[in-house]
């Protein structure tokens, strides 16, 4: 028995052995050889596809190839190992060389490197370096492309390496090859493809086709089209995801404003700043979790949600109670009064926190995005947003309609007079109304500050937006406010591609105006005996 398991051990050494020796005369023009030598050399070891040869060049990619006379080491720390005998080297000899790499070779070196690593065991080296030579392989690594073909099993990382192979056969190669790759290119949605293929069918100065052949060129037109459709329905899906994105925002947004108008018909003009203020509080919770929860930094943002709806609804509460609740049935004292205090509760963030903008970061598990296809990147932050969004409008539509509040609320809403008779302490549902819809503001604040700066003139820009969200969606209307967000932000996305931001603006306030004209209560209107009377 134990004859045969060391035969077994000799079979396996004769058989990996030739596998992982490296050439000495490759070796050494590595070292010691011209441009040219040192070129050619890389391209050797890149064709020789193995682990020895991936360990080599990135050594030298790394600068820690080094020589002493003849000897070729690698050499890390104190220590060093002989690049073709692999014998370790300690101490390592007084006088070493360095191995001078230059632009030509550095490029030489990141293309074969990351075409070794399509053999590596670790999915995540592959998968990188698959996607880096997507971008663009030369035609000497064909061969290793095709090896890694043969072993790769992953569903992910097969196709890119088909379509890197086409790439490559695609402009060189026999006719029946090229066309082969070209259709096989036609498969793909990526934009560098496109430009491949758009370069078979350029034109010399003189007029004449660089690619002479009819048929290639008839392929490539083929293929060209097939991509574009690809890259068209994918710029469509991130113009949606984009106006959804914005909607979400919008919504979040108008949806406390249109609780408090609604209710109330209260013209709250600082309404923006109690976005203003989630947006700060959430600054305020994550500076803390840097300070004493480092360790639990990535979860802040749980904490940070709720904080801010109890910020902005208490500061809310204290508005209605100290202002709003002696102006009501005066618009105009009540808008002139929230505006006053809009540029109060500016000037105090200001002296508090300081006139330039602060950053939220964004938790981990928000970073990076969702790629759909080669052209659409779904950010993860856009997506947690929106969710958040419809979490949001969820919990209230279940206040409204499945609590007891919620039926208070909606009396009040439908006729105040009538629910006070009954019983209803309406300037008790007024406060407690007033504070969800400026808690809820809070939420948009604390939503908001995961996208962008934060700033005392963060609800400036959004008031507006706010209010023409209620007016379209229709006064009082949950499902309105709804549509109306989310229209509106798919809208405006839409006609920023055709006009830009500027008139994309100024086009959805002619066309709300001319809505307005035509259907005075919105979207939907609101059932009450007071309007129906």
């Amino acid at each position: 028995m134990r004859v045969l398991l060391l035969l077994l051990y000799l079979m396996l050494a004769l058989y990996a052995g030739p596998a992982r020796a490296l050439d000495a005369a490759t070796v050494e023009k590595l070292a010691f050889g011209e441009s040219d030598e040192k070129v050619a050399a890389v391209r050797a070891l890149t064709a020789q596809g193995d682990e020895q040869a991936l360990t080599l060049l990135q050594a030298l990619a790394d600068g820690k190839i080094q020589t002493a006379d003849k000897r070729v080491l690698i050499v890390d720390s104190d220590a060093g190992v002989d690049a073709v005998t692999g014998e370790k080297i300690s101490p390592l000899p007084e006088a070493l060389d360095d191995v001078v790499v230059n632009n030509r070779l550095r490029g030489e070196l990141d293309a074969a490197l990351a075409a070794l690593k399509l053999v590596s065991h670790d999915r995540t080296v592959r998968l990188a370096a698959a996607k880096a030579l997507s971008s663009g392989a030369d035609a000497a690594i064909l061969p290793l492309v095709h090896k890694a073909l043969e072993h790769e099993g992953d569903p992910a990382i097969k196709p890119m390496l088909e379509m890197i192979a086409a790439s490559i056969e695609a402009v060189s190669g026999d006719k029946s090859v090229r066309i082969a790759a070209i259709r096989t290119l036609g498969l793909s949605s990526a934009p560098n493809t496109e430009t491949l293929l758009l370069g078979l069918l350029g034109k010399a100065p003189d007029g004449s086709y660089t690619e002479p052949d009819e048929d290639i060129r008839f392929e490539a037109q083929k293929s060209v089209r097939a991509v574009q459709g690809r890259l068209a329905w994918g710029e469509r899906a991130g113009l949606l995801f984009a106006g959804v994105s914005l909607g979400s925002i919008l919504l979040l947004a108008a949806l406390g404003l249109a609780i408090t108008y609604g209710l109330m018909g209260v013209i709250n003009m600082a309404h923006g700043e109690f976005i203003m203020i989630g947006a700060y509080t959430t600054y305020v919770v994550q500076n803390f979790f840097h300070s004493h929860l480092a360790a639990w930094f990535g979860w802040y943002l749980v904490c940070a949600v709720p904080a801010s709806f109890v910020v902005a609804a208490l500061v809310g509460i204290a508005l209605e109670r100290g202002v709003i609740r002696f102006l009501y049935g005066r618009p105009l004292e009540t808008l002139l009064a929230t505006w006053g205090i809009s540029l109060f509760l500016i000037q105090t963030v200001r002296t508090v926190f300081g006139a330039q903008n602060v950053e939220v970061e964004n938790p981990s598990w928000m970073s990076g995005g969702l790629e759909i296809l080669s052209n659409v990147v779904l950010p993860y932050s856009r997506i947690v947003i929106i969710l958040f969004a419809a979490f949001v409008l969820f919990l209230v539509w279940a206040m409204i309609a499945r609590t007891r509040i919620g039926l208070f609320v909606r009396a009040v809403t439908q006729n105040r007079p009538m629910a006070s008779c009954i019983g209803v302490r309406t300037p008790w549902v007024d406060m407690l109304a007033f504070g969800l819809g400026t808690g809820i503001a809070g939420l948009a604040g604390c939503a908001l500050s995961q996208i962008g700066n934060v700033g005392p003139e963060l609800g400036q820009s959004l008031i507006v937006d706010s209010f023409m969200v209620v007016v379209l969606g229709g006064v009082g209307q949950l499902a309105g406010t709804v549509y109306a967000g989310l229209g509106l932000g798919i809208l405006n996305k839409v006609l920023e591609g055709w006009s830009g931001a500027v008139l994309a603006k100024i086009a959805i306030l002619v066309f709300i105006i001319f809505f307005i004209q035509k259907r005075p209560q919105g979207l939907f209107a609101l059932k009450s005996r007071v309007t129906e009377s």
